[in-house]
């Protein structure tokens, strides 16, 4: 379940506007690596929308299915806002829904042929050529 928390005003290559919803993750215990000490955290994902203003923010606080998940690409540059530091990175995090988790078989896994359609030429058992 993730909890939308914000929404933020963007803007295309093009100038046009619009607005992402800030998407929270539930709790997650984290155990630093220097200390041993755990800390509390949520994983955060911005979702873009078609939704005006007014929308966006009558939203915050709505909880939706689906889940905050760690996904690979390119290296880029972060810089903490806090220190100044910059780091690189090769994860972003995004949503997910619930459909899209589940394992998607072969498409045609539950097709089987009847026999019974195809023809015989006149013959009751079929023959292999």
């Amino acid at each position: 379940m993730v909890t939308i928390i914000n929404y933020k005003e963007r803007q295309t290559e093009d100038g046009k506007i619009f607005f992402v919803l800030e998407a929270q993750g539930g709790i997650e215990m984290i155990q630093s690596k220097v200390t041993g000490n755990f800390y509390a955290t949520a994983k955060k994902a911005f979702i873009p929308a078609t939704f005006d203003e007014v929308t966006c923010k009558a939203l915050v606080g709505t909880q939706m299915q689906g889940e905050i998940i760690k996904e690979e690409c390119e290296p880029y540059e972060y810089v903490n806002k806090e220190s100044g530091e910059v780091i690189m990175l090769s994860h972003r995090y995004v949503y997910t829904s619930e459909d899209m988790r589940k394992p998607q078989g072969p498409l045609y896994e539950n097709l089987k042929a009847n026999p019974n359609v195809f023809s015989t030429n006149g013959k009751h058992k079929l023959e292999h050529a």
